[in-house]
């Protein structure tokens, strides 16, 4: 899969200087943070002589997708195991992935929670983890990282899910300040984060995730159809809820004045 550079543009906002890194626009299909998370277990699975990909998610995942398309490019076949039952017709999600030939299993949200999931009848698979986080990941994430420092800033802010992405980015940090905005409710990402990157510094704001996972109000729809003006598409469930959070932090005064401050825009579109 092929990387491309993206762009790194200004939004002005008076009190710092906010840049935004479009690393949405960095694959076609495989965007944002998964191009990072995915690269080493690709490399990974290839090396182990894996003829599939098998991984979990609920029926909107962005890791689902990304996981399917990314298996369909580099040859894998690739099955994903789906939280809850299958609904028909499939959401653009999981259209997508059945386009680029995954094969969905559904099992139960009680079996999926508590990780009650036979996986002996799919045989030999390179299993990944739901939303892609593990020591792989984290390399790429810490990748990454380096690859940030060619922009000078203060701070890095990215949305928060998992705490993989944010963690292999914090390990990478020479001295700034890798700012955390959870998509979902609780504190305990602090925990994982510092349990991947111990000693480094890092914060979080926790009062953007408007409800939970994938929740969203109309002030946050306001915020994503108004920047769309700036022909910067966002969504609901991490870049919007990320860059309403960034900019509100900024008019609260969170971040020194006069800093620079870049806002990573790490994916979960849908491709055209």
């Amino acid at each position: 899969m092929d990387y491309r550079s993206p762009p790194t543009v200004e939004i002005p906002c008076g009190k710092v200087k906010l840049l935004l890194r479009r690393e949405d626009l960095n694959h076609p299909a495989v965007s944002g943070n998964k191009w990072w998370k995915l690269k080493y277990n690709l490399r990974k699975a290839r090396k182990e002589g894996h003829e599939t990909l098998l991984t979990f998610g609920g029926a909107y995942s962005n890791h689902i997708r990304a996981v399917a398309a990314a298996a369909q490019l580099t040859g894998f076949k690739s099955i994903g195991v789906i939280r809850g039952e299958e609904t028909l017709p499939l959401n653009p999600s999981l259209s997508f992935a059945v386009q680029c030939g995954m094969e969905l299993h559904y099992v139960s949200r009680k079996a999926y929670r508590e990780k009650n999931i036979d996986l002996t009848p799919f045989g030999r698979c390179c299993v990944l983890p739901e939303g892609g986080t593990n020591e792989e990941a984290l390399r790429g994430c810490e990748e990454w990282g380096n690859e940030l420092q060619k922009t000078s800033f203060d701070y890095v802010c990215l949305a928060a899910g998992t705490g993989g992405t944010l963690g292999g980015i914090v390990r990478s940090l020479p001295h700034q300040t890798a700012v955390g905005i959870p998509v979902l409710k609780g504190n305990f990402l602090e925990d994982v984060v510092k349990s991947f990157a111990p000693d480094k510094n890092f914060k979080m704001l926790h009062d953007y995730h408007f409800g939970g996972y994938a929740k969203s109000t109309p002030e946050l729809q306001k915020f994503i159809s108004d920047f769309s003006h700036r022909n910067i598409p966002l969504e609901p469930v991490y870049s919007g809820k990320m860059l309403f959070g960034v900019m509100d932090a900024i008019d609260k005064g969170f971040f020194d004045r006069g800093s620079t401050v870049l806002a990573i825009h790490t994916g979960g579109l849908m491709p055209a």
